[in-house]
């Protein structure tokens, strides 16, 4: 099948396949008499397979790894133990991700509790305080609590 076809099967665009097929991600593709590159029926599945991955996080050099040349062979043990590394990895910065989240989340409330009358400038030295962090030259430099003040909202 010719490099459209594929294209037009997989969504993929012809660039991406040439890609993958450059990164050594294709082996099987033969080229015709007129230079045209021709694939066969398996490179459809392959090109999900190497999709999926990529959206699942694993690297095209991870991938390479993985995908054996006849993508009807596949070695049990170490998909499974790339597979759970990858859950793995996942976990650790979903935890990261959580973790900057709520540092995120702090220093909003921190933000946001701004007394009306308290001027901009104070309050940047206030929230750069409460998070252990000495304020900058040109910050307001007036008596700063280091515990967060809480005020009435409006």
């Amino acid at each position: 099948m010719k490099i459209g076809e594929l294209a037009k099967q997989t969504g993929m665009a012809a660039s991406a396949i040439r890609f993958y097929e450059a990164r050594g991600l294709l082996s099987k593709v033969r080229r015709g008499a007129n230079g045209y590159r021709d694939y066969p029926p398996e490179t459809v599945p392959l090109l999900t397979i190497i999709g999926q991955a990529q959206q699942a996080g694993f690297s095209l050099d991870e991938i390479k790894q993985l995908v054996p040349a006849d993508i009807s062979s596949w070695q049990h043990a170490p998909l499974l133990a790339a597979l759970e590394a990858k859950v793995s990895d996942i976990e650790a910065l979903e935890a990261r991700l959580a973790h900057s989240k709520q540092q995120l989340q702090a220093l909003i409330r921190l933000v946001e509790s701004k007394p009306d009358e308290m001027p901009c400038e104070e309050n940047a030295a206030w929230v750069l305080a409460s998070m252990g962090i000495p304020s900058p030259e040109g910050i307001a430099k007036k008596t700063i609590t280091t515990k967060p003040v809480t005020h009435p909202k409006k």
